[in-house]
């Protein structure tokens, strides 16, 4: 939908703002709202009563709080926001500023709330419509203008109050402010509602990858492709002997995971890295050799990652040495974790919290492992029945070694990871087109919602 501009349009003063319409004004913050007041509510209500209480990650992004929690008034101590419906909250610590995490309060329980400190409470004037101070806190200007007034090293960047009382609030009047929202209201619910479904398409396609993997992982390749690879597209089954997976091809094996390897080993078992004589590594950003540990098992990625050992600690721990086609598994904290190392890693070793699991390739491909390992359920069944008793300890190479595995023949694993990699190419194909969708929509509302608020398209007509 194409907008037009407004009329006649004069010079705003602030450089970052640009013309406004004629009609509007132009206004400090202090001069149009309160920054971070008093609650109201809170002093009319008894030490008993309940309030909502509001911790950051139950502050939606461009818009939304998350109400489920509650507190009694008497038990909330000191150094809580303390804010009203009504209120506008915006996040004031990097990177959630940045971010957009803000929201309109709005049935709050008993009309008040505590919130974390990391929050600037705005109440509009009389003068200042409180969805129209709401959607201009979530527009480009807002924020871009907020990030530059950040105070703070690193991961402790804030913006001060001060830059809500300074920041230039452009001001049409006040029945033009609410029709400007009203358009966003329901401009933005569209635009959300889309989004939800396509976040809905997004899990569904995730599911169907599941079970198409976890599918073809213990029955085998669907008949089309079977037969396309000359395998049987139809062929008789047997009992697995485990309970969680039942019934396999003829032909396959179970076998424990420890009888397919050539070694299973984990850093923290015997003598290792961070054992014996090598108690302290130095983790120098100029060594030789990585590190690789959970962080890299859990994402697939081994190019990041600043732990580096000298070329003396490496020749000491030939043990733990990886390999392009080793599998890793976490072992403590996201227990479970699997990832293969691929080609062109830099040489290193495995962390106190990987189990590295180097298989016999002659009978084994790697990706089969990884596949199953990661999306089928008797397999993930068999490590949360470990994981119990593991909480503190983590798992082990033995607990890893002994985990039942099915597998068919090599030909056969490699004629089901060529078909389940041609097979995710399509859906991860589909996945990436629905994320630039979801991503195109989310910089259209942002852009829409700034383009209002500052005075750059005339909604009366669109709105009438």
């Amino acid at each position: 939908m194409r907008f037009a501009a407004y009329p006649k349009y004069k010079p705003s003063g602030v450089e970052s703002l640009g013309d406004v319409p004629e009609q509007w004004n132009v206004k400090r913050g202090r001069f149009c709202m309160n920054v971070n007041p008093r609650s109201r509510q809170l002093r009319t209500l008894d030490p008993e009563d309940e309030v909502s209480f509001v911790p950051m990650e139950a502050v939606g992004e461009y818009g939304g709080l998350q109400l489920e929690q509650t507190r009694m008034i008497v038990d909330v101590g000191t150094g809580y926001t303390e804010f009203d419906d009504g209120d506008v909250v915006v996040a004031k610590i990097t990177p959630c500023f940045e971010n957009g995490k803000g929201a309109l309060a709005a049935e709050l329980v008993n009309g008040a709330a505590f919130g974390t400190t990391e929050l600037h409470v705005l109440r509009p004037a009389t003068h200042l419509e409180r969805r129209f101070l709401f959607y201009f806190t979530i527009s480009r200007l807002f924020r871009s203008t907020g990030e530059g007034e950040m105070y703070g090293a690193g991961g402790q960047k804030r913006v001060p109050p001060a830059f809500c009382k300074d920041v230039r609030v452009p001001l049409p009047p006040l029945d033009d402010q609410r029709s400007i929202a009203d358009f966003l209201d329901r401009g933005t619910a569209k635009i959300d509602a889309l989004v939800a479904k396509k976040r809905t398409l997004i899990e569904r396609l995730k599911e169907k990858r599941t079970a198409l993997i976890s599918r073809t992982v213990t029955r085998g390749l669907p008949p089309d492709a079977a037969r396309a690879t000359g395998l049987d597209p139809h062929p008789k089954l047997k009992p697995s002997g485990i309970a969680a997976l039942g019934d396999v091809p003829v032909g396959w094996r179970v076998k424990k995971l420890k009888c397919l390897a050539s070694d299973v080993r984990g850093s923290g078992i015997q003598i290792g890295p961070f054992g014996g004589m090598l108690t302290e590594l130095s983790y120098d950003a100029e060594g030789d050799y990585k590190v690789y540990g959970q962080e890299n098992t859990l994402s697939g990625d081994f190019a990041s990652g600043e732990r580096w050992i000298t070329h003396e600690q490496y020749l000491a721990m030939s043990n733990y040495h990886i390999a392009p086609g080793d599998v890793l598994f976490t072992r403590k904290g996201s227990i479970g974790g699997c990832s293969v190392i691929p080609f062109g890693v830099k040489p290193g070793i495995i962390d106190s919290d990987t189990i590295r699991l180097r298989v016999d390739m002659s009978a084994v491909d790697t990706t089969f492992v990884l596949y199953s390992f990661k999306f089928s359920s008797y397999l993930q069944g068999q490590v949360q029945e470990v994981k119990r008793g593991a909480i503190l300890s983590g798992l082990n190479s033995s607990t890893i070694g002994n985990l039942n595995f099915a597998i068919p023949s090599l030909q056969e694993q490699r004629a089901i990871t060529a078909f389940l990699d041609s097979e995710m190419g399509i859906i991860d194909g589909l996945l990436a087109k629905i994320e630039t969708a979801i991503e195109r929509l989310q910089e259209y509302r942002t852009a829409l919602i700034t383009a209002a608020v500052t005075g750059k398209i005339d909604l009366r007509e669109t709105v009438a």
